[in-house]
């Protein structure tokens, strides 16, 4: 009888059988060469142009003067500029406030009398002066014939032709010339000091004077410069103290704007074969020295408005934590030319841009920031390969480069037109072969970066 444990083996057997003949009766595979990859890149051809660096800053404008109308004097105002309100525009010179002058009028009569007496006075002791001189000198003469009489008498006394009474009361005579002459000469030597006196007084007086005559000046405020006003605290018939303040202004000849520019943007401004002191030479040979220009922006809407401006200055710190610096920048005449609709005046509050341009750099090499790969750069050789190049970044804008190549690196240097990789290559192995195809498009937006076309 059948085992039927055989069964279970019959499939087996049959599969190893037609397994042994399908490998007898089968051909070797045929092996195909390997086939390289060529990776699909987009390209620029490397421009060489004239580069100016331009560093842009926002910041808020404001005037570059400023004045504040404070009392210097004390009463009521009796006028007041007919125009004078926050806003309004006020010639130079012109009256904005009067004060009371009436008490400060009567305080200069008072005064004036009081150095006209003064002088007189003056006046009477240069005639003392005179009379005692002259008088001094009648008393010294008496004293030198008084002297003759008594020795006269004392040589008649030795004969006995006069009395002892007689020769006696020509000594006292004599005495009491001395004792004349000694009051003049007194009298004489205290003119000097009292005049003295009276010329401190006199110049005390005419201290007085000058003060009472400026506090009369100071009841009129005067405009100093053409502004505009931007406060106005007094009004008629209202009392003021030394102190108060009645109106502020701000001055229409200037305006600036304190911009905060990156390091390394600013760097990039400044480019000059000149040795510069700082503490030496004046601020406009400075600013020739830099040679950075600039303009201020006024962006609102579809309102774009630009005034010419000069650097001015950079402020006296760096803020650590942004790794900027302070520039301030100055439009003349703010407030000429004005277009209404289309050119406003360049009021203080304004939230505006600063371009700042330096010198241009002729011949340089520029890519886009985009194809800077750790100051590495991605070209395609002769052969359509991937050659990986090392640069030196010689100055960074907002999104474009100025390259130079190394002078350590003994490879062919990159030059203009040049096949710059500009689309992302992960990953990127030398060599590596590449179907490039120019993208005109970023080459014509870089070219307009660096042209300045925005």
């Amino acid at each position: 009888m059948f085992n039927k444990r055989w069964i279970f083996f019959i499939p087996v057997i049959l599969g190893i059988v037609v397994i042994v003949l399908l490998k007898q009766n089968s051909s070797a595979p045929q092996q195909k060469p390997a086939q390289e990859t060529t990776k699909a890149v987009r390209t620029l051809i490397l421009p060489q142009l004239s580069v100016t660096p331009m560093a842009i800053g926002y910041g808020t404008v404001r005037p570059v003067s400023t004045w504040e109308a404070i009392a210097q004097v004390e009463g009521i105002i009796l006028e007041k500029h007919p125009d004078l309100a926050k806003g309004s525009i006020i010639q130079k010179d012109s009256v904005l406030f009067q004060i009371d002058p009436v008490d400060y009028e009567l305080n200069i009569t008072q005064i004036e009398a009081d150095i006209l007496a003064t002088q007189a006075q003056m006046e009477e002791l240069d005639i003392k002066l005179k009379n005692t001189q002259a008088s001094l000198a009648i008393e010294k003469k008496s004293l030198e014939l008084t002297k003759n009489e008594l020795k006269r008498l004392k040589n008649l006394l030795k004969k006995s032709s006069v009395s002892h009474s007689d020769f006696e009361a020509q000594e006292r005579n004599m005495l009491a010339q001395q004792q004349s002459v000694l009051s003049q000469s007194n009298s004489l030597k205290l003119i000097p000091s009292q005049k003295a006196l009276l010329d401190a007084q006199l110049q005390q007086k005419q201290s007085q004077l000058k003060r009472a005559q400026r506090d009369l000046q100071n009841t009129k405020i005067i405009m100093p410069f053409t502004g505009r006003i931007s406060s106005n605290n007094a009004e008629v018939a209202q009392y003021v103290r030394i102190g108060n303040t009645l109106t502020a202004a701000d001055a229409l000849d200037k305006a600036e704007i304190e911009v905060q520019i990156p390091i390394g943007y600013f760097r990039g401004l400044l480019q000059s074969d000149k040795k510069i002191n700082l503490t030496e030479h004046s601020e406009k040979e400075i600013h020739s020295a830099l040679g950075i220009k600039a303009q201020v922006v006024l962006k609102e809407g579809s309102l774009r408005t630009v005034w010419d401006a000069k650097f001015s200055r950079i402020t006296d710190t760096l803020d650590p934590k942004t790794r900027t610096i302070g520039v301030i920048v100055e439009v003349d005449n703010p407030y000429s030319s004005v277009t209404p609709g289309s050119k406003p005046p360049l009021i203080k509050g304004f939230f505006v841009e600063v371009h700042l341009h330096g010198t241009a750099r002729e011949n340089s090499l520029i890519v886009p920031r985009s194809a800077l790969h750790n100051q590495q750069l991605y070209l395609v050789n002769e052969q359509n390969r991937l050659a990986i190049k090392k640069v030196h970044i010689e100055l960074f804008q907002p999104e474009f480069a100025i390259i130079r190549n190394l002078k350590q690196d003994s490879s062919k240097p990159i030059s203009a037109g040049d096949q710059i990789v500009v689309s992302d290559l992960v990953p990127a192995i030398e060599g590596m072969l590449l179907a490039p195809q120019e993208d005109k498009e970023t080459t014509e937006h870089l070219i307009s970066r660096v042209k300045g076309v925005h």
